[in-house]
This record gives structure tokens, C-alpha cells and sequence, in this order.
């Protein structure tokens, strides 16, 4: 007997959760890169939009009709079966990524960038009628994308505000394509911090990490989802120069390493295969279904 529809899809959830995790512990890739090749950026941030800070007010009041009301708002079993992928990846992953990030420096970056520019090629070409405008918010994204990847490192100390506040700007920029949360946070210098925070799992730095992540994702996403809504052919033009704007920290890492060129091209071309494949499936699955 075959799966259920939907467990079929909350299985296909639950791997993208795994995914997004595993490469958000690396300095340069996001987050919501994937969830965007992997085509369920707007429903993500769709769900993350739609949740009303007004709940806890009527939870504390009792106003039970009211909380249930909001909760049908969001997608709430989306968001639980992909936030459990990526807490899965945290506590099992994130040791393998770091291990192919130190011994396998060149060979992982070329496979990283070589994904993300194929995905950034197969975005850009979801955009129905491009126009003057929509390649001049390319542009613009490319360039901030390129600008926020020559950041330096501020030295702002460990405090628990500092950290609420790293928190706050890294998972906001975990969900916009090309920006790396854990690039956002090693640039606030409070990588290496909270790595060892998590190693140890001393729950004073991780809870203000988190809330200052969940104060600023609910802050961020209402915009992002609207403006999506708005102006969907601009916005996906704008993420797309992000992704490949951005790409130049990983060039820029892997080459510190070693010979990006020729250590890494077989790496880069698996890169784009797997965004191929992947593309190849899904329009064959939207060709089947339509």
C-alpha cells in the first residue's frame, strides 16, 4: 500500500527542513536559498507572516475561540514538520557539515556554489515576462548581495542583549536567499560563541538566540510577505541577484583553501546536476499533474 498524499508531502517537508538546517551552520549559504530552489519559500513565508503576536493575549485572557481562529491562519503543521527538519539537522548534522567544511574545504564551497547559481539561473527563469525593471532589481540584488559579503567582523562582546540582537538580524537573514544567517553572525562575531553555546548547550545564550530570531521573524516576514504579494516578479528578481551576489563568499572561502578551479570544478558541475535533476523532476511532476 502506498503513503498517504500527505504524508508523502509532509516527508518531502521534513527532508527540506534537514536540508535547510544542515547549511545554515555554514557561514555563506542560506537557509532560504533552499527552501526557495526547493519551492516552498512563499509558503514558508506565508506561514510565518500570517502568525498574529495577539494569540498570547488570547491565551492569557482564555479566549479560546479567538486563539483557534489564529491558529487556522497558519500553516501550522507545515511549520512544525519543517522546523523538526531543521532541529534534526542542528543536533545531528551540523558535526558533518563542519567536518566537510575543514577537510573538504574547496571540494564543498564548489559544490555550494555551483547549486547556488544553477538555482539562482532556475529562479530567475520561474519569472513570467522579465522586463527592464525586473533585471534592474537583479542587478540591485547582486550588488547588495556583493557588498554584504565584504563585511568585516564587529567586536561587540558576548552579552545576552548582544546576542538577542545577533539572533534578531542572523534568522531574518536566514530566510532571505543569499544571505547567510551564519555569515550575519560571524560577521557580529558571535559564531565561534555560539557554536561552542550550542556544544554545551547553555540555555541562557541559546534562548536569547532564539527569541531575538523568533521577535525579529515575526517583525520581518509580515513585509516580505506583502511584498511578495505585491510585487512578486521584482521580489524574485531582487532574491535572485541576493543568491548571486553573495556567492562570492564562497569563492572567496574556498579559495583560501586551495585551487577552486581545478580542486573544485568536478564539485561545481555536480552542483548544478543536482539543481538540474531537481528541475527536470519537478517540471515533470507539474507536467503529469496539470
Amino acid at each position: 500500500m502506498s503513503p498517504r498524499p500527505d504524508l508523502r508531502e509532509y516527508a518531502g517537508i521534513y527532508l527540506r527542513g534537514l536540508v535547510m538546517g544542515a547549511v545554515d551552520v555554514i557561514p555563506g549559504v542560506s537557509g532560504g536559498t533552499i527552501a526557495l530552489i526547493t519551492g516552498i519559500y512563499e509558503r514558508l513565508i506565508g506561514a510565518i507572516g500570517s502568525i498574529d503576536p495577539a494569540s498570547i493575549k488570547h491565551l492569557v485572557r482564555g479566549d479560546f475561540a479567538s486563539l483557534c481562529s489564529d491558529i487556522e491562519k497558519i500553516d501550522l503543521p507545515f511549520l512544525v514538520v519543517l522546523l523538526a527538519g531543521i532541529g534534526t539537522a542542528f543536533l545531528l548534522m551540523s558535526g558533518v557539515i563542519l567536518t566537510l567544511l575543514t577537510e573538504h574545504t574547496v571540494a564543498t564551497y564548489s559544490f555550494f556554489l555551483g547549486l547556488i547559481i544553477a538555482s539562482a539561473v532556475a529562479i530567475f527563469l520561474e519569472i513570467r515576462s522579465p522586463n527592464v525593471v525586473t533585471v534592474a532589481y537583479l542587478v540591485v540584488g547582486a550588488i547588495a548581495g556583493y557588498l554584504i559579503g565584504s563585511l568585516g567582523q564587529f567586536d561587540l562582546g558576548h552579552s545576552l542583549p548582544v546576542i538577542f540582537l545577533t539572533g534578531m538580524v542572523a534568522l531574518c537573514a536566514m530566510i532571505l536567499p543569499g544571505i547567510s544567517g551564519a555569515y550575519i553572525t560571524l560577521v557580529l562575531n558571535q559564531y565561534e560563541f555560539m557554536l561552542a553555546a550550542l556544544r554545551a548547550f547553555s540555555l541562557p545564550e541559546i534562548v536569547a538566540y532564539a527569541t531575538g530570531g523568533v521577535v525579529g521573524l515575526l517583525l520581518f516576514t509580515k513585509a516580505l510577505k506583502y511584498l511578495l504579494a505585491t510585487h512578486h516578479a521584482a521580489m524574485l528578481a531582487l532574491l535572485t541577484g541576493l543568491m548571486l551576489g553573495s556567492s562570492r563568499t564562497l569563492w572567496e572561502t574556498g579559495s583560501a583553501a586551495g585551487d577552486m578551479v581545478a580542486g573544485g570544478w568536478v564539485f561545481f558541475i555536480i552542483g548544478l546536476a543536482v539543481v538540474g535533476a531537481f528541475e527536470y523532476a519537478k517540471r515533470r511532476y507539474q507536467a503529469g499533474t496539470a
